[in-house]
């Protein structure tokens, strides 16, 4: 492989703010792994946001890829994996599995697709330099004649259809809207654009936490909310807590903590338990050696915690804790009290083909 922009490439990033910013470019915010795709004739490679390959999970990709880019190029895109009209985030993180034959299987059962937004190099040409709008130009003539999987993300300079996109697309599995400065160079590992995320709140129990790396104080807040039937089910954690913070947490639940045996949660370490229940501590391809265990305290405190969306039953990103809500009993923190965002199909927003 011989291009103007070698691999490995760390891709531009996105930092928060909380309104859509006028004079710039819009996409949809997609949820799926970040890729850098870089194409040299019949030799494709796809990068992570880290920069670790992830093309040989991918082999349906890889030969899409083959058919519908540019012989020689380097496009900054979305892997995502569609199924019931929406994303699905989970079904895509099963692609990543040690044994080929799974990978293989997966790859017929739940294909993938790229979505491309932006291009950092064309034939010959460096386009890392290159302004925003000059980029998308490219961008748009190089994928003109892509079909599916291989899709071009819609864009917009309109802020009221950036803010139609906001609203709707959620339905779609889709978590956000992001905004690109029309003058903007491609920065590599650079928080050089804004990404605007839905926000909303929920009560949960508090019902155990792990210590942090560092030593003997709190790491995250095991989060539980109770389902129909009255279990009470893991939906994720919350995490961001100063130093100080964390080590004061440590004492104000010590008097919470009980055997773990009596605690809803007590199967966590049966992997069979998991396929009926969400339990902290799942098996997972993410966390390889790491240590999963945690503290059981008694679930009788609450508190409120900042999200953006849901993943089927749990929170898809590590939520934002807001306060203690003494005035709530655990009973009340049921899968009702959260919004219910209205379905929208996929397809409208990735026409097929």
């Amino acid at each position: 492989m011989d291009l103007p922009v070698m691999p490995p490439v760390k891709p531009m990033l996105a930092k928060s703010v909380s309104a859509i910013p006028p004079g710039m470019q819009y996409e949809a915010k997609w949820d799926g792994f970040r890729a850098i795709v870089h194409r040299d004739g019949d030799e494709v490679v796809i990068g992570s946001r880290t920069g670790k390959p992830l093309t040989r999970y991918f082999p349906e990709l890889v030969t899409a890829l083959r058919e519908n880019l540019p012989p020689r190029c380097v496009i900054d895109g979305e892997i995502v994996v569609a199924h019931g009209g929406r994303l699905d985030f989970d079904r895509l993180s099963e692609r990543i599995h040690p044994a080929d034959s799974r990978v293989r299987m997966l790859a017929e059962q739940t294909p993938s697709s790229l979505v491309a937004f932006d291009i950092l190099a064309l034939d010959d040409r460096s386009l890392l330099s290159t302004v925003q709008s000059e980029r998308r130009t490219l961008l748009e003539t190089a994928l003109s004649g892509a079909s599916a999987p291989v899709h071009l993300a819609p864009a917009t300079t309109d802020p009221v259809v950036a803010q139609e996109w906001f609203e709707r697309y959620e339905g779609a599995g889709l978590d956000g809207v992001v905004a690109k400065p029309l003058d903007l160079p491609y920065r590599p590992d650079v928080r050089a654009m804004y990404k605007i995320k839905h926000a909303r709140t929920a009560d949960c129990v508090v019902a155990g936490y792990r210590f942090h790396k560092s030593g003997p104080v709190v790491g995250s807040l095991l989060l539980g909310l109770y389902d129909s039937e009255g279990v009470l089910q893991h939906v994720g954690v919350c995490a961001a807590f100063p130093m100080k913070r964390r080590a004061e947490l440590v004492e104000e639940l010590e008097p919470l903590r009980i055997d773990p045996a009596e605690h809803p949660w007590a199967a966590w370490a049966d992997a069979a338990a998991h396929e009926g229940s969400r339990l902290p501590g799942a098996p997972s391809r993410w966390s390889g050696k790491k240590d999963l265990s945690w503290v059981a305290i008694g679930p009788e405190r609450v508190c409120e915690v900042a999200y953006d969306h849901m993943e089927g039953d749990r929170f898809r990103h590590t939520t934002q804790f807001r306060r203690w809500r003494p005035d709530r009993t655990p009973a009340g923190c049921t899968y009702e009290q959260l919004e219910e965002v209205v379905r929208y199909d996929l397809s409208e927003v990735l026409p097929a083909g």
